[in-house]
């Protein structure tokens, strides 16, 4: 992912949300739009202009990001999975995609995006 993508972040915790946004653009790309919820997230992706996704598995009120992932497999967008657990917290469906550790590190974010 060497030219500048537009990324869509999707994430409950507005401190690490903004961390992101900061990663982002500090690694040359640009938010495609930032969301709390699965509503919220497949609303940016109807609006279009998403390059990449970084998705946290586990949302508020007990969401998960599954059909976030589905319509972005649909429409051909990729993207990775943010957890803090281990890899057995992701869906069957979705194992083959990479995964970003939380804590993150910039290192970490740029490197997750190259693997897209």
């Amino acid at each position: 992912m060497s030219t500048q993508q537009n990324i869509l972040i999707v994430e409950d915790e507005p401190l690490i949300a903004m961390m992101l946004e900061d990663f982002i653009d500090i690694l040359g790309h640009k938010v495609a739009g930032s969301a709390d919820s699965v509503d919220s997230a497949l609303a940016v992706i109807e609006a279009g202009d998403v390059d990449a996704a970084i998705l946290d598995v586990n949302l508020r009120g007990g969401e998960q990001s599954w059909p976030i992932a589905a319509k972005l497999s649909e429409a051909g967008v990729p993207f990775v999975f943010a957890t803090g657990g281990s890899g057995d917290a992701i869906n069957a469906d979705y194992r083959d995609r990479p995964t970003l550790a939380k804590p993150f590190t910039m290192d970490a974010v740029e490197k997750a995006l190259a693997a897209l």
